[in-house]
C-alpha cells in the first residue's frame, strides 16, 4: 500500500517528523510514505504534522510497540 517506508525506530521528537518531511519531499503527490516510530510522542507529532502540511494521515497504528503511520503526501 506504501510507496516507500522510513524506519525511524529508536529516533525521538522531532527527529521522526524531520526525517519523514524529507522522505516526503522524494514522493510525488498522492503517493503514500509509511513511517514505523517507537517514539509514544509521534502520535500526536504526526496528527499535528499532517494538519500544518496539508498531507493526509491515512492511519495511525499500534502494532507490537511500535507505532505505524501512513501519511499521504498532498
Amino acid at each position: 500500500m506504501a510507496d516507500k517506508e522510513l524506519d525511524a525506530s529508536g529516533l525521538n521528537c522531532p527527529l521522526p517528523i524531520l526525517r519523514a518531511k524529507k522522505t516526503l519531499g522524494e514522493l510525488k503527490s498522492g503517493q503514500v510514505l509509511k513511517i514505523v516510530a517507537t517514539d509514544p510522542g509521534s502520535v500526536k507529532d504526526f496528527e499535528a504534522f499532517a494538519k500544518q502540511t496539508g498531507n493526509s494521515l491515512l492511519e495511525s497504528k499500534e502494532e507490537g510497540g511500535k507505532f505505524v503511520f501512513l501519511l499521504k503526501k498532498a
